[in-house]
């Protein structure tokens, strides 16, 4: 067994691997970025070195900085984690050829599925139902548009190096075509310095469901079972779950089958994830081999029981499974919710600054978080959004459901904008609650965008009573306190009251509920009782709304309470009713009229300016290309206009609702 692992990553995935290494024993090293100096992560590892600057390039992707940490520090394997260098066969090779134990697949067979193109005719030799697309990179765009004329659209390019959605785009026509074939070569060269793709039909409605696969030195594979992941936006996974609500007995068997058979036929060895698209009537095509480990790996865990990080650094340590096929059991359901740092309402722009609050759900047998971060921590440009992964365990689909939907309530994250409350809405959707998923689920689903503002009726009863309760804790609070105006009123905390709650205003009366510790809101509703032990510092309300429990994270904000409950989130104010008539009355504060200016809808770097000053553009056509944590977003005119000042030049680094142009007023 190895003394001491180097983790070549950062974040939630290196912190991940110390606990399974910290359980056997073994000693490790985090290494670092300037921009991550006193990280988590680094503080967590017995050692720690710093790599280089910020960027990717100069740091986590620099063999020769990390083989120097590895001199140093006398580490005997290394973990590459996900992403950076985790598919690296040459960052493998490297370390073969300093002696040092690569946690991960041989070179080899890192090649040979890194290639999509050879990857899809390994498979198909190996009897794994494939795709139809073209048998090679497409050297143009001519060649593209006669291959996508013969396959059929819609049809998908892909990056042949890459994954995770970089490099991917779907098209629907020539036009499309013609117009995300360039960007689809951008993104691959930025992302895996190789900017072949090739052309594939795009399954309609497709899910994606994946086989995780555990392979030893002396030739043993196996399969745990599936995971759904159809729960994706731009081709990114948000939230997993295992098993697939899609899959029967006889198309699990026959999807790991291939699974394994593909696996044995590249000499597999360590953990890997073989990816499928399939149809709603379960037929099933390969899609890709990840040869590292995957992001939604927990899930698995929970379902199955197994560490697959521990069972990485055994193989890798030449030790056989200790287990067979036949001894592999699914036991219960599990969710994972990517919890983001990006802002769902204005279109999932990713945010950045500094985690001024940050408190996770505590963890249980059925709740798990996978962090990379804690309070004080910075969240960067230079790396992916990714907060922490929730993970939530349960007897059956709707139990894991329920158990996430209560631990994404209680996460508190300030500072930065966040999906969590998305996600929750998402889990709420009677649609997620049947299994009717695709890949499409979040734009078929959120086509109009997203508001949390817009409460449905329970939304509506649940947060009228909160707001009743908490004010009225409040009153009672500040009735006590001394010095109070000789001759004034006395304050009170019932009666009738109205409570504003975002758009809404609802009538209410507020009476105290002797047998439930708790007060009666009559209203529209009827009678609500509401109950809890909540006190006026405490940021988490958990009580009963008419018997059943919620946790609802309550902030005072001067005289309104900022509510956040299942994806919703409203200002609320309690008034008395002629304070509520008065309020009404007061003039609205105008827009800022800002029309005449692109700007940045995210912290990131101009890579290219298509439209100059004094151009003229027409409505939909490209004026900026902006890179943002590792991917390209295109910022299109909204309508007509002539350019008369661009602030910005190829190279600048962008802050959020930066002006990057601006166009000439209404003539």
């Amino acid at each position: 067994m190895f003394s001491k692992i180097l983790i070549a990553n950062r974040a939630e995935i290196a912190c991940r691997v110390i606990r399974s290494a910290r359980r056997l024993g073994i000693g490790t090293v985090a290494v670092y970025s300037e921009a991550d100096e006193g990280a988590l992560h680094a503080r967590m590892a017995d050692e720690a070195c710093a790599i280089g600057p910020a960027a990717a390039a100069e740091s986590y992707l620099n063999v020769d900085a990390l083989l120097r940490a590895i001199a140093e520090t006398g580490a005997d394997a290394v973990h590459p984690g996900y992403g950076f260098l985790s598919e690296s066969a040459a960052f493998a090779e490297a370390l073969a050829a300093e002696g040092i134990a690569f946690i991960g697949p041989p070179p080899d067979a890192i090649a040979a599925m890194g290639d999509k193109i050879a990857a899809r005719r390994i498979a198909a030799n190996a009897g794994v139902a494939i795709i139809p697309g073209t048998e090679d990179a497409v050297d143009d765009i001519d060649e593209a548009a006669r291959a996508a004329r013969e396959i059929g659209y819609p049809v998908m390019l892909k990056a042949a190096a890459g994954g995770g959605g970089k490099g991917m785009r779907l098209v629907w026509d020539e036009a499309g075509l013609r117009e995300g074939m360039a960007s689809a070569i951008n993104e691959a060269t930025a992302a895996f310095g190789d900017g072949r793709v090739f052309v594939e039909r795009f399954i309609e409605d497709p899910r994606h469901v994946e086989i995780q696969v555990l392979a030893d030195g002396a030739g043993t594979v196996v399969h745990l079972g599936e995971r759904e992941c159809s729960i994706q936006r731009r081709h990114q996974k948000v939230i997993e779950e295992a098993p697939s609500p899609l899959l029967d007995e006889a198309t699990r068997a026959a999807m790991g089958a291939q699974a394994c058979a593909l696996a044995k036929a590249v000499g597999y060895r360590s953990a890997g994830t073989v990816e499928f698209v399939a149809d709603q009537s379960r037929n099933f095509y390969f899609l890709e081999m990840n040869t590292r480990l995957q992001v939604e790996h927990p899930i698995t865990e929970m379902v199955a029981g197994i560490d697959l990080v521990e069972q990485q650094i055994r193989i890798a340590a030449g030790e056989p499974l200790a287990f067979a096929q036949e001894d592999v059991a699914r036991r219960g359901w599990a969710m994972e919710c990517r919890i983001y740092a990006e802002d769902p309402v204005r279109g999932f722009v990713p945010s950045i600054g500094h985690l001024s609050r940050y408190r996770e759900p505590a963890e249980t047998e059925s709740v798990r978080v996978d962090a990379g971060v804690d309070e004080g921590s910075e969240i960067s440009m230079f790396y992916d959004p990714m907060i922490a992964k929730l993970v939530t365990h349960g007897p059956d689909r709707t139990a894991a459901i329920a158990a996430m939907r209560d631990a994404l309530d209680r996460y508190e994250i300030r500072g930065v904008a966040h999906n969590a409350g998305f996600l929750n809405a998402v889990l709420g959707r009677a649609r997620f609650a049947e299994g009717r998923l695709s890949t499409a689920f979040i734009e078929e689903e959120f086509g109009a965008g997203f508001d949390p503002a817009v409460l449905d009726d329970e939304a509506r009863r649940v947060l009228v009573a909160v707001a009743a309760l908490v004010h009225a804790r409040l009153a009672a609070r500040a009735a006590r306190i001394s010095g109070q105006v000789a001759g004034a009123p006395p304050l009170r905390h019932t009666g009738d009251w109205m409570v504003d709650l975002g758009r809404s205003r609802h009538a209410v009366r507020l009476d105290e509920d002797g047998d439930g510790g708790g007060i009666v809101v009559a209203g529209e509703d009827g009678a609500v009782p509401v109950a809890s032990d909540w006190q006026p510092h405490e940021r988490l309300f958990s009580g009963t709304v008419v018997g059943t429990p919620v946790t609802v994270q309550v902030e005072r904000q001067g005289t309104a309470l900022a509510l956040r409950w299942r994806g919703h989130e409203v200002r609320a104010r309690v008034r008395t009713p002629r304070a509520a008539k008065l309020a009404a009355q007061m003039p609205a504060k105008a827009a800022l009229d800002l029309s005449r200016f692109l700007l940045s809808p995210m912290p990131g770097l101009v890579v290219a300016l298509p439209a100059a000053e004094g151009d003229t553009v027409r409505a939909g056509q490209p004026l900026a290309i902006v890179d943002a944590m590792k991917m390209e977003n295109v910022l299109r005119a909204e309508r007509d206009g002539r350019i008369v000042a661009v602030r910005v030049q190829v190279g600048d680094s962008l802050a959020a609702d930066q002006v990057i142009m601006e166009f000439a007023a209404d003539e």
